[in-house]
């Protein structure tokens, strides 16, 4: 390695890291108060039938319509941030939904639940997508799977707190004659908006806006990123490219599928543990953590086996087969403690496999149609997401048990086995593709060995 590249790969590698301590804990903050302002309606499903005559059955449409807004807006949000730029689009979405979320504490009866809902999922539309698009601009493709899997770990850590969290504001019921769930309501949602407040002043949209880089930094950084071409600029003319190419769709379909399994759980879990003849409220909660772990350790250890391996349709089936094996074990064991293991376990492959195709779709994204494809993306997994637990939930009403919700992971799963052949077509055909038209190219990021994201040694 010449000189002149050892000192690149260091000036790199130091960007990186400044890259890694300044702008991912704030995006995890951002995204961890979006899990809890998303979910925080479970805790208080129970007071609000008993405070309001909110009915189950409201209480279920009115949880699905989050999804239906949220998913509509998804790509024309993430258009927005494109032009706008990533801070000014997040601090907005921030302080909207942030906003929405203190007034769902004025709820009265369903029109107004179902209202308030409605529009939450209409302001946190794009969230998801617009952090997806900054990993884009900041970080190398062989670093994104590994950055993705920290990112992912504000909604693992959320399963773990979060639900104590807001179950300890629950406790206020009664203080200046409120009850428990409108102070959850109201100081989660304000703490959000202090969050928007902070993404204003603290969050650079591009390398060269941070004043903590060097110039030299900022520059490396962008040069190692996707950068746009002169298509990239513009929506129209490449609507195929964004939404219709062979690998986007399958990838959509695959995080659909993930989507069913992972929020389909999520939103049974504690009814699955109580399942087990576990009584006690704290014990259930407690328990149900298993899958906030198990996701935790798979988005942290996932990615970096992954960044190893140049196979990534195999990587995507060996994490849809894992989960396979664990669900058809959950259903054929009987112990609980035994079960609980096969819960964490499943949720390390359900969620380490996030990180890994979003990593697979940067690689072939920039510009408007990275904004546009990663949205489009985003918006199927969130229609699987809606799909989930209303399966769960017809399984269960058909036998009684919520365990039986297992056979749709098994199902789903099993699809995404399946998919994963023609998943390795499509990725090889969008690869030669893109060779035959933009011809060999030095790759930026052929500088850098697939070792540790953060390995002090390329310092020395």
């Amino acid at each position: 390695m010449t000189e002149p590249s050892l000192r690149t790969d260091v000036v790199h590698a130091r960007a990186t890291r400044k890259a890694l301590l300044k702008l991912i804990p704030l995006l995890c903050v951002v995204y961890f108060m979006s899990y809890v302002d998303r979910t925080n309606v479970s805790l208080a499903k129970t007071h609000l039938e008993a405070d309001i005559g909110l009915s189950a059955a409201a209480y279920g449409l009115g949880a699905g319509i989050f999804f239906i807004s949220y998913a509509f807006l998804e790509v024309p949000s993430n258009l927005i941030m494109y032009h706008v730029g990533p801070r000014a689009w997040i601090t907005r979405i921030a302080l909207t939904w942030g906003a929405i979320s203190a007034l769902m504490m004025f709820v009265q009866g369903e029109a107004s639940f179902y209202v308030l809902r409605f529009i939450l999922g209409a302001a946190e539309a794009g969230l998801f997508p617009a952090l997806a698009y900054m990993v884009t601009v900041w970080f190398a493709q062989n670093q994104r799977a590994s950055v993705m899997g920290f990112i992912y770990l504000a909604p693992t850590i959320a399963l773990i707190i979060g639900g104590p969290a807001g179950g300890a504001l629950m406790e206020l019921d009664s203080l200046f004659g409120l009850h428990g769930w409108q102070w959850m309501f109201m100081i989660e949602g304000l703490l959000t908006m202090v969050v928007g407040v902070v993404v204003w002043f603290k969050l650079p949209s591009t390398p060269q806006q941070a004043r903590w880089l060097t110039a030299d930094e900022a520059d490396s950084l962008s040069r190692h990123a996707s950068k746009p071409d002169e298509h990239d600029h513009r929506i129209r003319g490449n609507l195929r490219r964004a939404f219709g190419r062979p690998f986007i769709v399958i990838i959509a379909l695959v995080y659909f599928l993930n989507q069913v399994s992972s929020v389909g759980l999520v939103f049974n879990i504690p009814a699955i543990i109580e399942s087990m003849h576990v009584k006690s409220p704290f014990m259930i909660g407690l328990i149900s953590g298993s899958v906030g772990i198990g996701a935790t350790i798979g988005v942290l250890l996932i990615p970096r086996l992954f960044r190893r391996s140049n196979k990534e349709a195999a990587w995507v089936g060996f994490m849809a087969l894992g989960t396979l094996v664990t669900a058809v074990a959950y259903v054929f064991v009987e112990p609980p403690v035994v079960r609980v293991v096969l819960i964490a376990l499943g949720a390390v492959f359900i969620f380490g496999t996030l990180p890994v195709f979003w990593s697979i779709a940067m690689a072939r994204m920039s510009g408007i149609v990275a904004a546009a494809g990663l949205a489009f993306i985003n918006t199927i997994g969130l229609i699987g997401g809606f799909v989930g637990p209303y399966l769960f939930g017809v399984a269960e009403t058909a036998t009684g048990d919520p365990a039986t919700g297992f056979f749709i992971i098994i199902a789903a799963s099993g699809i995404s086995v399946a998919l994963t052949p023609v998943l390795t077509w499509a990725l090889k055909r969008e690869d030669s593709d893109s060779a035959s038209t933009t011809g060999p190219e030095s790759n930026p990021d052929s500088a850098l060995a697939p070792n540790e994201l953060m390995d002090s040694r390329q310092e020395g």
